[in-house]
């Protein structure tokens, strides 16, 4: 049976996509991601992110990134009624993921504090018929999602080295990176507007970014 799995990187970054991705395999590809030892990308280093990145596009049947670009996530946070932000605007990516992995069950790893309701979404959001499980962690517990969080961190660290290859070195792109936020503190002072690269919803971080110009 062709198993999938489907993660996401960078939700709470305040730069950069949003990236999902699923990958898909049968029993044996399944067996070799185990014994490459593919884990959750975040118990990974960058270099081994690399490493593995190749070989899980060798093994894997499928493997299918998309991704989800500040404007769309601020129209989703900002105007999105309950239970339609963030989260399904998540779903919506997954579901179109999902359906081009040709699987016939699909582990999810949920962003919802609510996974069955996660899982639900997904299934009417899903156009092709397949088993879909959405749990918490999944990503440490199911090496096939630990394999599709690893596609979708090395995708995202792709996508902002080219934002900083084009505007400038902002570090991780995370508030919690004290070069990405004297970077966009910069910005802001020289701007008056924060970057078309940013997730300009993220009210916490330009709160915190207006303050320190105060």
């Amino acid at each position: 049976m062709i198993v999938g799995g489907v993660d996401e990187a960078g939700r709470g970054s305040v730069a950069g996509p949003l990236v999902v991705a699923g990958v898909s395999a049968g029993r044996e590809g399944v067996k070799e991601l185990v014994e490459l030892g593919v884990r959750d990308s975040k118990l990974l280093t960058p270099r081994e992110r690399g490493l593995l990145y190749p070989e899980i596009l060798r093994i894997t049947a499928y493997a299918v990134p998309a991704y989800i670009q500040p404007p769309e996530i601020d129209e989703y946070v900002k105007h999105g009624k309950k239970y339609r932000k963030l989260n399904y605007l998540e779903a919506i990516y997954m579901a179109r993921v999902i359906d081009q992995l040709g699987a016939k069950k699909v582990i999810v790893d949920a962003p919802d504090t609510n996974p069955v309701r996660f899982r639900d979404e997904l299934s009417e959001l899903t156009e092709r018929r397949c088993e879909v499980v959405a749990e918490h962690h999944a990503g440490i517990r199911y090496p096939i999602v630990s394999a599709a969080s690893i596609v979708a961190k090395v995708e995202r660290d792709r996508a902002v080295e080219k934002l900083r290859s084009r505007y400038g070195d902002f570090g991780s792109g995370y508030p919690s990176d004290r070069k990405t936020m004297q970077f966009l503190s910069r910005w802001l002072e020289r701007e008056g507007s924060m970057p078309d690269f940013t997730r300009k919803s993220w009210r916490s971080w330009v709160r915190i970014l207006q303050l320190k110009l105060a």
